[in-house]
């Protein structure tokens, strides 16, 4: 059977050791990394690098999933293992009885959701792979709605293009965020974990909601999720390139695998 996905995917490029902008920065390629014709480069081959994904496996296609026994006996912590912002841990210590999930932006119908509505929406559960650009994988399950149902409860307006994912930790003075576009946030496998591994999100892994975008690497999986910006451009917004490392490390906007 031939093997035609094997061209340039995502998880090859990191068995390889290299990802990107990303894998050039880690790798210590600085100066390269800066060269303004090698950057457009790059730019393009992100473009690209989306456009045939979604082409030859199609915008709903699933990323595998796996069986009970399959599951990682240990899941590492990647990212802050705690906000470490006074308001997040009023709710933390209450169990986020009186926190609320903010949908906002392009919407019709701008929402406050307590996470008793959260609770009570229809549940996915899948148990899927977590791939680190940092070279780990680990394999866990997670429990939560679809975004693409709450976001149709807001009602998007026509010009919405971006859902931005504004999170509760910090690194330095730069708040963590991430973004991705609507065919992602649609995707049936694109959820906000409630639970992992038949528990509640601890902390460390996320809580109280933690996006799951399983296409994607680990990077993109935005913990401590407080509110969800519709947005038509990503432009202004922070450093302009739609995440965090995205602006701090040149990391690609759209990490597939």
């Amino acid at each position: 059977m031939n093997e035609a996905p094997r061209i340039l995917t995502r998880r090859r490029l990191l068995g390889a050791g290299a990802l990107g902008a990303g894998g050039l920065i880690l790798s210590g390629c600085d100066k390269l990394n800066a060269n303004p014709t090698f950057r457009s480069l790059l730019l393009e081959a992100d473009s690209w690098h989306q456009g045939a994904q979604r082409a030859i496996g199609g915008k709903q296609a699933l990323a595998r999933e796996y069986a009970v026994a399959d599951m990682s006996p240990e899941f590492r912590v990647n990212g802050n293992a705690d906000p470490g912002d006074p308001a997040y841990a009023r709710h933390a210590a209450e169990a986020f009885a009186s926190w609320t999930l903010s949908i906002d932006g392009l919407v019709k119908r701008p929402l406050a959701l307590p996470m008793s509505a959260l609770q009570a929406m229809p549940q996915r559960e899948q148990i899927t792979r977590h791939d680190c650009v940092e070279g780990w994988s680990a394999i866990g399950q997670w429990q939560g709605p679809q975004l693409g149902q709450i976001l149709s409860l807001a009602g998007l307006l026509p010009a919405a293009r971006y859902a931005v994912f504004h999170c509760a930790d910090r690194f330095g003075a730069a708040p963590y965020y991430e973004s991705i576009d609507l065919v992602d946030a649609f995707h049936p496998q694109t959820i906000l974990a409630l639970r992992m591994n038949g528990q509640p999100l601890t902390v460390a892994h996320g809580a109280p909601l933690r996006l799951r975008v399983e296409r994607q690497l680990g990077y993109k999986q935005a913990k401590y999720v407080m509110r969800i910006e519709l947005r038509d451009s990503l432009a202004g917004l922070y450093g302009g390139k739609g995440g965090y490392w995205e602006d701090a490390r040149d990391y690609q906007w759209y990490a597939g695998i």
